[in-house]
């Protein structure tokens, strides 16, 4: 057991000779390298799946021996300053690491075919095998300066697959945002780590938590100062797990393609400010205050995420604050001290969110086949519907992944919610009542996603795809302008891509994206299976072919099954438990995990029944038996009359526009922030050119003048100087004579 910790530093190191060797032979042997492309595929699953399963071998003797494994060398000595570094294998970092690879692994099996058809292919690997060799390495770090460097490492990689497609402007800007406003945290966590650091004078965690405890327990400390540093390491997660205040890039991250948004921004590097509070928890713990501030953020972002999710349009930014939702149940958690249910739904929400974003790819993915059909509708939900018969993989496993977010057993993210809900009613009322209004309104809006995406009618005559003839329609689209009004149903036609010679549209805009239109007929994916997969188009939408339905079927496996882990298998104690046995007894935790029965299914019980609750709103709006307008027209003709429809229609109004408009916080943003800076910047400009730089300048310019009028004024005669002379001292005697009368 001991030689195989030694050998744990290969984990983060395994996935990196890929991104090196794509490099080297793009540089070297460009042909040969594209031309064997689909080989780089192959070694990066290959080489993730080989981490994989030493993750696990690592996860199964901790919980069979509870132990911890550290191991440092010295990097920097100078005096009394060492900086180490090392790595550090706890049930914190097994988990981690399974969830990462898992799903890294699904996803890139899920990409081979999703990017089959671009270009940008090769630098798509590896700038995901890259992400996998730094978000390894932020996990298995051993103190605070490793984590700071593969943060930025993780974020850097966000940054590239966001703006994957950089020549559209707006991934462009979405990289730049995600990029300026994650910055804000990553200063903050700076400041953070050099704060414990001059107070405590160690970066190792071990080390921190015994001196900082010593400190606290012998009064030896500012609380102001450390309270403060706390905060700023905090901010880094706000950041990073796109918590309020420092949500707003997340929805814009949604620009990149599908399997980024699974991977990155639903289940592993959004996960990562989850995982450094986690990491920091010792710390916090012990400050007075802070666990509040966090459970404060936390509740703030649960609440804030569902109700900028009702009105989406967009089903990758319906599921991004979604996202941020479900993060911020799992940040509550950690402020309230619920450490073994944050990590619990950690798990269960990842597989979840991973399932739903992947099925949503699949469904754009069948939409932007379709012939004559406008992709830059593809993601807009409202043009959706009436994919139940020819999309039924996705749309069963689409429906599990709602399910489960919902909160409905035996699903995952039930088992995991529910104690987070309940945990909330002993820490605080107002907390609790917010959270679990917060579920029925998750079950509301994700049924709201999976009816208007699945259910009603298909008409594809390039008119608005569910069959809602001449409905003015203001879209929210990635592929377009936002809130363009779309009022011709033939506008489609003016924005068609050109067909390749199979008939078949490419998925960019061929006059500003150059994408080789013979990949996918002429390759096949290193999994194919023949006729698996639909491949011709045609009319109507068709399931996305093997390696796309593979990781989606394995997804729903875990979806299914990976709740039962938090279950006690009796009275006394469960797997999660034992597996976190060492970092709970680390915060002073008791790792006995009784249940009540009884309480439970009594707790249960009003869990669903409020996911219920959202989920019947939802059916009853949303549900084609009648018709969506005809069911708003029942709710509407009880408020027709006097004052009560016109309080109807401002609540209804009210709360559309503040969903649609993002809670009018990008706005803010945008007013008081980027133009206030410009602003500012301008100011400060105009004063230093002008007055700065103007008095020095206006000083040696009357000095020029002056030189020139007296130049003009001499001639060369004495006869002329003498006359100025006399002159000048004859009109000084005359004042000095007024002055002394």
């Amino acid at each position: 057991m001991e030689q195989t910790y030694q050998y744990a530093w290969i984990i983060p190191f395994l996935p990196l000779p890929v991104p090196m060797l794509i490099g080297l032979g793009l540089l070297l042997f460009p042909t040969a390298t594209k031309s064997l492309r689909r080989m780089w595929a192959f070694q990066s699953v290959l080489l993730l799946s080989i981490v994989m399963i030493f993750s696990m071998n690592l996860s199964i003797q901790q919980i069979n021996s509870s132990s911890v494994y550290q191991y440092v060398w010295s990097w920097i000595i100078n005096n009394d300053f060492s900086l180490e570094f090392g790595y550090l294998i706890d049930p914190l970092t097994s988990i981690m690491s399974i969830l990462i690879t898992t799903v890294g692994i699904l996803v890139l099996i899920y990409s081979d075919n999703y990017m089959s058809h671009d270009h940008g292919y090769l630098r798509f690997f590896a700038y995901m095998s890259f992400f996998s060799t730094s978000m390894l390495g932020l996990v298995t770090s051993s103190n605070l300066i490793q984590i700071y460097i593969f943060w930025e490492l993780v974020g850097m990689c966000s940054y590239l697959l966001i703006g994957f497609w950089f020549t559209r402007p707006v991934a462009a800007k979405a990289c730049q945002k995600a990029f300026v406003t994650n910055r804000v945290g990553d200063f903050g966590l700076l400041l953070g780590i050099l704060g414990f650091y001059w107070v405590t004078g160690s970066f190792e965690f071990r080390d921190l938590f015994q001196i900082f405890n010593n400190l606290i327990s012998n009064n030896e400390v500012n609380f102001l100062f450390v309270t403060l540093c706390a905060v700023l390491l905090f901010a880094g997660a706000i950041a990073k797990s796109a918590q309020f205040p420092l949500h707003v890039w997340l929805p814009d991250a949604m620009e990149g393609p599908t399997p980024i948004s699974a991977l990155i921004h639903a289940a592993t590097m959004v996960a990562a400010g989850i995982f450094l509070v986690a990491r920091l928890m010792p710390l916090f713990i012990v400050i007075p205050h802070i666990m509040n501030f966090i459970s404060l953020i936390g509740i703030i972002t649960v609440f804030l995420g569902a109700t900028l999710a009702l009105a989406q349009k967009d089903i990758k930014r319906g599921l991004a604050y979604s996202t941020m939702s479900q993060l911020g149940y799992m940040m509550l958690a950690l402020g309230m001290g619920s450490y073994r249910s944050a990590l619990f739904h950690l798990i269960t929400h990842a597989y979840s969110k991973a399932l739903l974003f992947l099925g949503s790819g699949s469904v754009i993915h069948s939409m932007e086949t379709l012939v004559g059909y406008c992709p830059k509708k593809s993601q807009n939900m409202v043009l959706m519907g009436g994919l139940t018969k020819h999309v039924p993989i996705t749309k069963n496993s689409f429906l599990l992944g709602t399910l489960s977010l919902c909160g409905i057993p035996p699903l995952a993210c039930f088992w995991s919610k529910d104690e987070i809900l309940n945990d909330s009613w002993l820490y605080s009322p107002i907390f609790a009542i917010i959270a679990w209004s917060t579920a029925g309104l998750t079950a509301f809006y994700m049924c709201r996603i999976y009816l208007l995406t699945f259910e009603g009618h298909l008409n594809v005559h390039f008119q608005n795809y569910s069959g809602k003839r001449n409905t003015p329609l203001y879209s929210i689209s990635l592929w377009g302008k936002e809130g363009s009004k779309i009022s011709n149903k033939n506008s489609c036609l003016l924005t068609l891509l050109k067909m390749n010679k199979n008939g078949r549209p490419s998925f960019f805009s061929n006059r500003v994206y150059k994408i080789d239109e013979n990949v996918r007929n002429t390759t096949p994916p290193f999994l194919s299976i023949p006729n698996f997969g639909n491949t011709k188009t045609s009319l109507y939408p068709y399931e996305s072919d093997n390696t796309m339905l593979f990781p989606i079927l394995i997804l729903i496996i875990f979806t299914l099954f990976v709740g039962f882990l938090g279950i006690p298998l009796n009275q006394d104690v469960d797997i999660l438990t034992k597996w976190l046995t060492p970092s709970i007894n680390l915060l002073h935790k008791n790792s006995d995990n009784s249940i009540d029965w009884y309480e439970f299914c009594k707790d249960a019980f009003f869990s669903v029944s409020i996911a219920s609750f959202g989920i019947f709103i939802a059916f009853f709006l949303y549900k084609p038996v009648y018709s969506s307008f005809q069911n708003l027209d029942l709710i509407n003709s009880f408020f027709k009359m006097g004052p009560r429809r016109n309080f109807y229609d401002k609540i209804k109004n009210a709360i559309y526009d503040w969903s649609y408009n993002r809670g009018y916080i990008d706005a803010f943003y945008g007013t008081f922030l980027i133009v206030g800076t410009r602003q500012f910047a301008e100011f400060t400009h105009f004063f230093d050119r002008r007055i700065i730089d103007g008095i020095p300048n206006g000083v040696g310019l009357i000095s020029f003048f002056v030189a020139e009028v007296i130049k003009s004024v001499g001639g060369g005669r004495i006869s002329s100087y003498l006359f100025f002379y006399f002159s000048y001292v004859s009109i000084f005697l005359v004042i000095y004579y007024f002055l002394n009368l």
